[in-house]
C-alpha cells in the first residue's frame, strides 16, 4: 500500500533568501545558522543527506508554532533534531526546501513537583541535565536515560524509543512517560494523558492512550516541545555484576532467564570485539585515572571499591582479552541486603553457564553513566554505525547462526574494504532481545565527529581519506542485515528513514496510520520519510 499523506515540493525554490530572512525575523538572528555554519547539525554519526535552507533553534514553544505555521505557507518541510545522537537518517533533511529544527536550545526544567512525583522538561534537555537536578534531592526518574545521555535529549529519546540505564527493572523510554506537549503540523498545540483535560500532568492514562502514539514515532506525528516522566527515590543501595560466557548460546540463555525476574536496574552485554574496543578507547583518552576514580565514587562502601580497582588492575585485561562474550549488570535495592540477595539470584541463574568475572566494567558505568562521545569513531579512528533488532528470544539463536553464516560468506570482501564488526546486546523486558550490530570501516571523518568528540582525544586517533568504495560496502551491509532481521521477525525502534516500517504493517495497520499521519500533519510538513510516510 502506498502513503497517501502529501509531501512539500522536493526543489529549492528561486525565493530561499527571502525565506530564511522571513524565518530570521520571526526567531530572531541569533536563533538562526545558515547551511555553512551549521554542517555538523545536519550531518548525523553516520552520513549527511541534504543541506537544508536554514537551522532553526528556538527557544520557545510560541517559536516552534511560528516556523510550523510558516514554513505550512511556504511550502517549507521541517526536521527534527534532539541532542543528535542518532545514526537512521531520523533528523537528516531530504531536500535542500527544508528546515532544520534544533531541539537543544529548549532545555529547562519547567516543573519539578515533589508531591505529585512528576517532573515537566522541555524537549532539549539532556538526560545528564536532568540527572544532576534530580540527584541534589534524591530523586531518579525510573528509565533515566541512554549511554550517550550526555547528548542525548529526552525529547530525541521519547521520539527514538531507547533503553538502557533503569531498563531491567522500568522499561524502555516509551513507557516512562506520563504526558507530551506536541505540536502539530498546523502549528496547533496537543496536550496528552491527563493534561488533555486541563489537569496537571500527572497521570498518563485518561482514555485512548495518546500520550502512546508520540513515543517512538521520530517526530513524524508531531513536535514534541514538553515531556513529563514520573519520580521515584532512589535507592541507596547498589552491588555490580559481571560474567563470561565461551559461546553466544550461553549467553543468551543466561540473560533471558535474568531479564523473566526483573533483578537489576541496569544491564549490558558486549562481544569481545567491542570489549576490546572499548579498552583501545580508554587507552588514548588517557581514562584511567578517572575510571578509578569512577569505582570509588560509585561503591557501596571505600573497602568495595579499593577491592574492585585491585581487580581491575591484575585481571579486568587479562579477562577482556580473551573471553568471548561478557554480560555486566547493575543491581540496586533500599539496603545492602536486598542488592546482595538480587546479587546472589543472578549467581544462582548462571551457576551452570557462565564464570563470574571483576565487575570493573559495570563498576566504571555506574560512575560515569555518560561518557564522552569516544564510541561515535572505531578505537583506531574508524568511521562507526550501528544497526540493531529486537527479536523474540526464540528467534535469537536462528538469527545468529545465519548472521554467522552471513559474515563467513562475506569475509573476504570485509577484509578488501577493512570492514570489521562487535555486538552488543541486551533484553527488552522480558519477551525481547536487542541484537546490536556495530560497523566499522577506515573513511574520513565528517563535521559531526569534529563537533562530538573530545578534541585531545580526536588529536590521537589516526585519520583516513575519504573512502567512498568502503562506505558504499557499509551502506549495502547494512542494507542486507537488516533485511536478516525482518526476515527473522525482528523489530527497531530508533526507526527514523533506515528500517521499514509502514512497508510492514498489514493493510488496516497501514490505513489507521496514515489517517493519523493526515490528522495530525495534513500537508505532511514534519520529517517527511521517516517511519515510511511519503514514500510511494
Amino acid at each position: 500500500m502506498t502513503n497517501n499523506v502529501a509531501v512539500s515540493p522536493a526543489v529549492e525554490t528561486d525565493n530561499s533568501a527571502e525565506k530564511f530572512a522571513a524565518l530570521q525575523a520571526l526567531v530572531g538572528v541569533e536563533r538562526i545558522l545558515a547551511p555553512a555554519e551549521s554542517q555538523h547539525i545536519h550531518t548525523d554519526v553516520y552520513r549527511k543527506l541534504s543541506t537544508p535552507l536554514a537551522v532553526v533553534q528556538p527557544t520557545s514553544v510560541e517559536q516552534v508554532q511560528a516556523v510550523v505555521k510558516f514554513c505550512n505557507d511556504a511550502g517549507l518541510a521541517i526536521s527534527v533534531r534532539g541532542g543528535g545522537a542518532s545514526y537512521t537518517d531520523g533528523y537528516l533533511p531530504l531536500t535542500s526546501n527544508q528546515v532544520l529544527l534544533d531541539m537543544s536550545h529548549m532545555n529547562h526544567i519547567t516543573e519539578l513537583n515533589e508531591e505529585d512525583g512528576y517532573v515537566t522538561v522541555e524537549a532539549g534537555v539532556t538526560w545528564a541535565q536532568l540527572k544532576e537536578t534530580l540527584d541534589a534531592k534524591g530523586w531518579r526518574t525510573p528509565f533515566w536515560g541512554p549511554f550517550s545521555g550526555m547528548h542525548a535529549t529526552i525529547g530525541g529519546s521519547v521520539s527514538q524509543n531507547t533503553i538502557s540505564h533503569g531498563s531491567g527493572s522500568h522499561g524502555i523510554s516509551a513507557q516512562n512517560v506520563q504526558s507530551v506537549s506536541v505540536v502539530l503540523g498546523n502549528g496547533e498545540v496537543l496536550n496528552t494523558g491527563s493534561a488533555a483535560a486541563g489537569s496537571s500532568p500527572f497521570c498518563r492514562f485518561f482514555g485512548p492512550d495518546l500520550t502512546g502514539l508520540f513515543t517512538g514515532d521520530c517526530s513524524a506525528l508531531g513536535i514534541k516541545v514538553s515531556i513529563t516522566l514520573p519520580l521515584i527515590r532512589q535507592r541507596p543501595s547498589h552491588q555490580t555484576i559481571s560474567f563470561a560466557f565461551n559461546d553466544f548460546e550461553a549467553m543468551h540463555e543466561s540473560m533471558r532467564l535474568i531479564s523473566q525476574e526483573r533483578l537489576e536496574d541496569t544491564h549490558f552485554a558486549l562481544d569481545g570485539a567491542l570489549s576490546q574496543g572499548q579498552i583501545a578507547r580508554q587507552d588514548k583518552a588517557g581514562q584511567s585515572i578517572k575510571m578509578a576514580l569512577s569505582i570509588l565514587k560509585s561503591s557501596p562502601s571505600l573497602l568495595s571499591g579499593v577491592k574492585q580497582l585491585v581487580s581491575a588492575a591484575v585481571s579486568a585485561r587479562r579477562v577482556i582479552s580473551k573471553t568471548p562474550y561478557m554480560t555486566h549488570y547493575i543491581v540496586e535495592g533500599v539496603s545492602d541486603a536486598e542488592a546482595k540477595s538480587r546479587l546472589q539470584r543472578i549467581r544462582e541463574i548462571n551457576q551452570s553457564l557462565g564464570q563470574e568475572i571483576p565487575a570493573t566494567v559495570p563498576a566504571v558505568v555506574r560512575g560515569m553513566p555518560f561518557a564522552p562521545f569516544y564510541n561515535t569513531l572505531g578505537p583506531a579512528g574508524e568511521r562507526w554505525v550501528p544497526l540493531h533488532g529486537i527479536l523474540p528470544h526464540s528467534q535469537v539463536k536462528a538469527f545468529h547462526a545465519e548472521l554467522e553464516q552471513f559474515y563467513a560468506a562475506r569475509k573476504a570482501d570485509m577484509k578488501k574494504h577493512g570492514v570489521w564488526y562487535g555486538g552488543m546486546f541486551a533484553t527488552v523486558g522480558s519477551s525481547g532481545f536487542l541484537y546490536e550490530i556495530a560497523i566499522y570501516w577506515p573513511d574520513e571523518i565528517t563535521p559531526y565527529h569534529k563537533e562530538v568528540v573530545p578534541a585531545d582525544y580526536l588529536a590521537k586517533l589516526p585519520r583516513y581519506a575519504a573512502n567512498k568504495e568502503a562506505r558504499h560496502y557499509v551502506h549495502k551491509l547494512k542494507d542486507d542485515m537488516t533485511a536478516l532481521f525482518v526476515k527473522h521477525g525482528a523489530i527497531n525502534f530508533q526507526l527514523g528513514k533506515a528500517y521499514p516500517y509502514l512497508s510492514r504493517l498489514d493493510e488496516t495497520g497501514n490505513e489507521l496510520l496514515n489517517s493519523l499521519k493526515k490528522a495530525a500533519d495534513a500537508n505532511g510538513i514534519i520529517a517527511p520519510g521517516n517511519l515510511g510516510f511519503g514514500k510511494k
